[in-house]
């Protein structure tokens, strides 16, 4: 159980908050290798090591005639497969599933117009970049930004102050 959380449960006497949010993405490659991880609820080192493993060994051994959604814990995992990565999102068990495989969808479409073909290389060596593009998308756990357009030239114009 995380701090927000265990918080809710003892300030609101156990009723959570409805905010809907991502809990946390994860790109791991087909070895279970985590490319990215982003984190919006906070949980210590440990947690997140073994949050890694379990997410990877569930979604690397489920069939693909399955969905891509698991629930999880008390939560839910949306996950999408790209070439050797896989993109998972940690949600609430309200939030919209669709919703989150367009979002996995529309980060893929950025970093592939952006990298132009990315591949595992181009997230491992420029994380930053990466980070950046997610930052532009999502904050907080919540989801800012959906056009293409504006999320690539908000970038292009970061890079020009470079």
């Amino acid at each position: 159980m995380c701090i927000r959380d265990r918080y809710q449960r003892r300030v609101h006497g156990g009723n959570f908050c409805s905010q809907k949010m991502i809990r946390f993405i994860l790109l791991q490659n087909r070895q279970g290798k985590t490319r990215l991880a982003k984190w919006y609820v906070y949980y210590d080192d440990a947690e997140k090591l073994k949050l890694q493993t379990e997410i990877h060994r569930m979604i690397v051994t489920r069939d693909s005639k399955h969905t891509n959604i698991l629930e999880f814990r008390n939560y839910k995992i949306v996950y999408r497969r790209y070439a050797g990565l896989f993109f998972a999102l940690c949600v609430d068990l309200t939030d919209n599933e669709l919703t989150c495989l367009e979002i996995i969808h529309l980060f893929v479409e950025v970093l592939d117009q952006y990298f132009n073909n990315v591949c595992e290389l181009d997230i491992v060596f420029n994380f930053h970049k990466v980070y950046g593009i997610l930052d532009e998308m999502i904050i907080g756990g919540e989801i800012m930004e959906t056009s293409k357009g504006n999320i690539l030239n908000t970038l292009k114009n970061i890079e020009s102050l470079d």
